[in-house]
């Protein structure tokens, strides 16, 4: 049987435009009737995996996603002293090999910042040096290459945020990375409205005794909202230990990084406008065998601030709906732990030591 954590997140957000939609607008969702504000998984996903937090618990072992791997093959390759013309040329006879992304040549003067794949490509730190390494191959001169060898692209990659997103490689199917977490898009437990922010930008230059106007150098609008999201993360144990190679140390190490870091860090958008930053104030942590499910629906019927707090209130039917899905299915996962801010109710240590023990089950 497959071992999952499941953690359910609450987290209060004062104004803010953490993911912003074409319009520049906080994104939204219309759920039970009601408008609320959302964040998208792939912008959580991104702050989580990118956060300082989770790269000095994790480093080492984080890839890199970009389309300009070639870029930095070609700098190695002129170091070496390869003529530019035929740098190009190595370098596409390798990626057409590799099967990650035709190369986009410049019309004009080669430059190194103009070679990049048409298509992003996420590689782990033992690809990066992979990567390196065929620098000094392809210096010497154009190499053969067996349709099934291997150049850049390892199944021990060697990422952590590969083998928990997943890595999907169109032309390179064998090398693509099922995802061991799924994350929700995260939405607001109540009624949540966009809200317009007139600002204006003053010219401290002007000089109203000299005959200038006294109004302000710039106007314009921002758009925010506030409110206290709920967030759904899926962690299926076996699957992660599988992506890493077996290694359950390192899946123990890097689940309890991002538990801790879904705690603390948050999407980083117009934070210099609004400094939005906050934790969270209630986390609960599943532990068993059970099918998965999310809570989302405790939040059917949005949240009202009846006699306490909007965090405490969603804390409070966040449970309900879980013991009420228990009385119906009759099942339940084995183990749970939690913490409440307001209530001084548990520790984020305590959701760590959970995180890490369903990994000695799991292995």
């Amino acid at each position: 049987m497959t071992t999952f954590l499941q953690y359910h997140v609450l987290t209060s957000y004062p104004a803010s435009n953490l993911n912003r939609d074409d319009a520049g607008r906080p994104k939204t969702l219309t759920y039970g009737e009601a408008n609320r504000l959302r964040v998208s998984s792939q912008s959580l996903k991104r702050a989580w995996r990118i956060s300082d937090l989770f790269a000095e618990a994790m480093e080492g072992h984080i890839g890199t996603r970009s389309n300009r791997f070639a870029e930095e093959l070609f700098g190695l390759l002129q170091e070496r002293g390869v003529e530019e013309k035929e740098a190009i040329a190595r370098i596409k006879t390798v990626l057409e090999a590799e099967r990650i992304g035709k190369l986009k040549l410049p019309k004009k003067e080669v430059a190194r910042e103009d070679l990049w794949t048409e298509q992003l490509v996420h590689l782990g730190p033992t690809e990066r040096q992979a990567l390196r390494d065929l620098a000094d191959r392809l210096a010497e001169g154009p190499i053969e290459i067996d349709d099934k060898e291997l150049l850049i692209l390892r199944p021990d990659h060697g990422a952590v945020d590969i083998a928990l997103f997943g890595r999907m490689l169109a032309d390179q199917t064998r090398m693509n990375v099922e995802a061991s977490c799924q994350v929700a898009h995260a939405f607001t437990t109540h009624r949540a409205a966009v809200e317009d922010d007139f600002y204006t930008a003053v010219d401290d230059l002007k000089k109203k005794a000299d005959g200038d106007d006294a109004g302000a150098g710039f106007v314009g609008v921002h758009d925010y909202g506030a409110g206290v999201f709920y967030a759904y993360v899926c962690l299926n144990a076996d699957q992660f230990i599988h992506n890493l190679g077996g290694d359950t140390a390192l899946a123990a190490d890097a689940a309890a990084a991002l538990a801790e870091t879904m705690c603390k860090v948050g999407p980083s958008g117009k934070q210099n406008s609004y400094a939005s930053r906050a934790r969270a104030g209630f986390c609960l942590l599943e532990v068993g065998e059970t099918a998965p499910r999310s809570l989302a629906e405790a939040f059917l019927e949005p949240v009202r601030a009846r006699g306490g707090d909007l965090l405490s209130q969603s804390a409070v039917a966040l449970r309900e709906r879980k013991a009420q899905i228990a009385d119906v299915y009759g099942d339940a996962p084995d183990e749970e732990t939690s913490f409440e801010v307001p209530s001084g109710e548990g520790t984020l240590a305590d959701v760590l030591g959970l995180t890490r023990r369903a990994f000695e089950r799991a292995s």
